[in-house]
C-alpha cells in the first residue's frame, strides 16, 4: 500500500532550503537558485500553499538576477541563460507580477539567440539544443510576443530533430530522449503544429518507460527517476494518451521516493531535493491525486497561473479513463 504525500513536510522543506546558507551545497548550487526558486514555488503552488514564500522577497530576487541585455542569470551578477530566464518569467507569471520587467527588453534577449536554422543557443557561448528552443517560446508565449521569432523555422527544426521511433532528441540525429520529447511537444503544441507529432508511435514510446518499479525512465535501458513523472506524463497528457500508464504504480513509486523529513529524491532512499520535489508533486497532479492543485502539463505551472497566459487555452487531462490501461511489453 502506497504512503500518505507528506504535504506539510514538503512544504517546511522547501521553505527550509533558502535558510541553510552554512551548508557548503547552498553555495555550490548558487548557479542553479533562480531555477530553485522556481522549482520550489510551482511545487508549493500544486500543495495549495503558494503563500509559504514572501512574495516580496522572491519577487525582489527574480528582478535582481536581470542583466542588461534583458535576461536572467541564475543568481544576482550571473550571465544571462534562456534556462533561467524562463524561470524568471514563470515566477514573475506566478505572482501576476509581470508588470515589473520591461517585457521588450526579455522579447529581445530571446529574439538574439535564435538562429538561421530556427534552433535557439542557450545563451551566447552557442550551444543548441531543443531545451532551449521550449525556453524561448514558452517565455515568448508567456509575454505574447511569439510574432517576434521565427516560428515556422523554429518549427522546422524540432521536427528536424524526430527520430524513428517517434522520439525527439536535443539536436537532428540525436538519441531520443523524455525530456526533449517534453520539450519539443511543447513547442509544437504552443505553436498549434501537434498534428507534426506521431501520436500512437510516441505514445507507445513513452509508456514503455514505465518499468517493473513503476517508475519512468528516460530513454531504455536507464533506472526509473522521478523527474520523469513529468516529463513523460506531461508529454502523454498533451498528446492524450496519459490513460497508458499504469496509474497506481505510478504514483506508489513516487510517494516512496519521499523522504521522511520532507523533500522527493529521484527514487527511494536517495536524498531529497527541490527539482525532484516539483517534478513527484508535478507527476501526482497530473494522476489526480487528491486536494493538490491541477497542474497544467504545456508550461508546468498551475492551471490558475497559466490561464493568464495570452491565447492559451489550458489543457484538461482526463482522467476518465484512468483504468484502461493498455498492457506494457514486460506484462505479455
Amino acid at each position: 500500500m502506497a504512503p500518505e504525500l507528506l504535504r506539510e513536510l514538503h512544504t517546511k522543506f522547501i521553505v527550509k532550503l533558502d535558510q541553510q546558507k552554512d551548508h557548503i551545497e547552498y553555495w555550490t548550487s548558487e548557479h542553479l537558485r533562480l531555477n530553485g526558486v522556481y522549482w520550489g514555488l510551482t511545487a508549493l503552488d500544486v500543495l495549495k500553499q503558494r503563500d509559504a514564500l514572501n512574495k516580496d522577497d522572491v519577487i525582489k530576487f527574480t528582478l535582481d538576477c536581470q542583466n542588461e541585455d534583458g535576461g536572467f542569470g541564475g543568481y544576482i551578477g550571473h550571465d544571462s541563460h534562456m534556462l533561467y530566464t524562463l524561470s524568471a518569467i514563470q515566477i514573475l507569471l506566478t505572482y501576476d507580477a509581470l508588470d515589473r520587467i520591461d517585457a521588450a527588453k526579455v522579447v529581445g534577449f530571446v529574439k538574439a539567440l535564435q538562429k538561421e536554422d530556427g534552433s535557439f543557443t542557450g545563451d551566447k557561448s552557442g550551444e543548441v539544443d531543443t531545451r532551449f528552443s521550449y525556453c524561448a517560446l514558452s517565455c515568448l508565449s508567456i509575454l505574447n510576443s511569439l510574432d517576434s521569432v521565427n516560428v515556422k523555422k523554429a518549427v522546422g527544426f524540432v521536427d528536424n530533430c524526430k527520430n524513428f521511433d517517434g522520439g525527439y532528441g536535443t539536436v537532428p540525429g540525436a538519441e531520443s530522449h523524455a525530456a526533449m520529447v517534453f520539450c519539443c511537444v511543447g513547442v509544437l503544441a504552443i505553436t498549434k503544429n501537434l498534428h507534426l507529432v506521431e501520436v500512437d508511435k510516441l505514445g507507445w514510446w513513452l509508456a514503455e518507460r514505465q518499468l517493473k518499479s513503476g517508475g519512468l525512465n528516460g530513454r531504455p535501458e536507464k533506472l526509473a527517476d522521478v523527474c520523469y513523472s513529468w516529463w513523460v506524463l506531461s508529454s502523454l497528457a498533451i498528446i492524450d494518451k496519459l490513460h497508458w500508464i499504469h496509474k497506481d504504480q505510478m504514483i506508489e513509486f513516487i510517494l516512496n521516493a519521499q523522504d521522511d523529513e520532507g523533500g522527493i529524491a529521484d527514487r527511494k532512499e536517495d536524498l531529497p531535493d527541490v527539482f525532484h520535489t516539483l517534478f513527484g508533486i508535478a507527476g501526482l497532479s497530473l494522476l489526480g491525486y487528491p486536494d493538490l492543485n491541477e497542474i497544467d502539463p504545456l508550461y508546468c505551472l498551475t492551471s490558475e497561473v497559466s490561464s493568464r497566459i495570452p491565447k492559451h487555452k489550458v489543457i484538461k487531462v482526463d482522467l476518465r479513463r484512468a483504468n484502461t490501461i493498455r498492457k506494457n511489453v514486460w506484462d505479455i
